[in-house]
C-alpha cells in the first residue's frame, strides 16, 4: 500500500525508484540484499536512499508467530541497515504507534495530547515490541538514518478501514465501531511524498508523521460516510466487544515536536484525497 505510493511520489519528484518485494527480494537474506544494492549503486553515491516499507504487520498473528515477526521486523531491518551502512546510503524505515502503551500523555492542563518523539515507549504486543527493536537497530547503526512512526494507515493498494466501511455500508444499514480507540488516520498518498521529502532534505533521526489531529474509529467511520454521502448509521461500541489476541492501543494519536518536520494535512483532508483517488481508480 505505502510502497506503491512511494514509487508514485518519487516519480512525480523526478527520482528513479526501484521497487522490490517478495519473492524477488527477502530482506532477511543478507546476500540477496547486498547483491541488489551493489547492482543498483553502480558507483559510490549513485544510490541516494532506501525506503523500507516492508514489515510483519499481522498484529494478532505475531503473538503466536514471534520468530517470524522478529525475523522481518528486527533481523530483516538489521540486514537493510547494515548493507546501507556499508554503502553509505541513508535508510528511511517505517515504524508504528504500537511502540507506545496506549495510555494518553497529558498536557499541562491535564488533557490528553498526542505522543511526541521524546515520549517514553512501552509496547504491549509482540508486533509493537519487534517494531521498537527494529527502530533501535536503524538509529543505532547510522546517524544518516531516519525512523518514521505513523499510524492508522490506509491507501489505494491494500485492504484498509475506509474500504471496509464503504463495503459494509453497501451490505447493511448500520455498523458498530469502537469509540474507545483514538488515533491519527493517515492516507498513504500524503505520507509517501513526505518520506521522499525527508530523503531530499536529509532529515534524520526519529520522526512522527501522521494525518493532522486525531479521532476515534467511530468518529472516523462517521466522517467516511459523511464525505462519501452514504446513509449508514454508525453505532457506538467498545473494544471489550471485539476481543483480539493482541491488545490494541486505546490512544494512538501521535505528532511531531520537531521544527524540521513538515506536518501532513489534517486527517479529514487525507480522507478526501483518498476518496477522490479511489473514485478515479474505480472509473478507470
Amino acid at each position: 500500500m505505502l510502497g506503491h505510493d512511494v514509487v508514485r511520489a518519487g516519480e512525480r519528484a523526478d527520482h528513479e525508484l526501484v521497487p522490490v518485494d517478495l519473492p524477488e527480494l527477502d530482506i532477511t537474506d543478507v546476500s540477496a540484499v547486498s547483491a541488489l544494492v551493489a547492482r543498483l549503486q553502480g558507483e559510490p553515491g549513485s544510490l541516494h536512499g532506501i525506503v523500507n516499507c516492508a514489515a510483519w504487520t499481522d498484529v494478532d498473528g505475531a503473538e503466536t508467530k514471534r520468530e517470524q515477526a522478529h525475523a522481518v521486523n528486527v533481523e530483516g531491518t538489521s540486514v537493510l541497515a547494515g548493507v546501507a551502512l556499508q554503502g553509505d546510503i541513508p535508510l528511511v524505515h517505517l515504524s508504528t504507534d504500537y511502540v507506545f502503551d496506549g495510555v494518553a500523555p497529558l498536557d499541562r492542563d491535564g488533557r490528553p495530547r498526542p505522543y511526541r518523539e521524546s515520549d517514553p515507549t512501552g509496547p504491549r504486543s509482540v508486533y509493537g515490541a519487534t517494531k521498537l527493536e527494529g527502530e533501535g537497530v536503524v538509529l543505532g547503526v547510522s546517524g544518516k538514518n531516519t525512523v518514521v512512526r505513523t499510524a492508522w494507515l490506509y491507501g489505494l493498494d491494500g485492504s484498509n478501514f475506509v474500504d471496509t466501511m464503504l463495503r459494509l455500508a453497501g451490505e447493511r444499514d448500520s455498523v458498530q465501531v469502537v469509540t474507545d480507540q483514538v488515533g491519527s488516520p493517515t492516507w498513504s498518498g500524503h505520507l509517501a511524498p513526505a518520506l521522499v521529502g525527508l530523503l531530499e532534505r536529509r532529515v534524520t533521526g526519529l520522526v512522527h508523521l501522521t494525518g493532522g489531529g486525531y479521532v476515534s474509529w467511530n468518529g472516523f467511520a462517521q466522517e467516511i460516510f459523511r464525505q462519501a454521502e452514504i446513509d449508514c448509521q454508525v453505532e457506538p461500541t467498545t473494544s471489550d466487544q471485539f476481543v483480539r489476541p493482541a491488545p490494541r492501543p486505546s490512544w494512538s494519536a501521535i505528532e511531531s515536536e520537531r521544527d524540521d518536520v513538515l506536518p501532513l494535512p489534517p486527517w479529514q483532508d487525507g480522507l478526501s484525497g483518498y476518496l477522490a483517488a479511489r473514485a478515479g481508480m474505480m472509473r478507470t
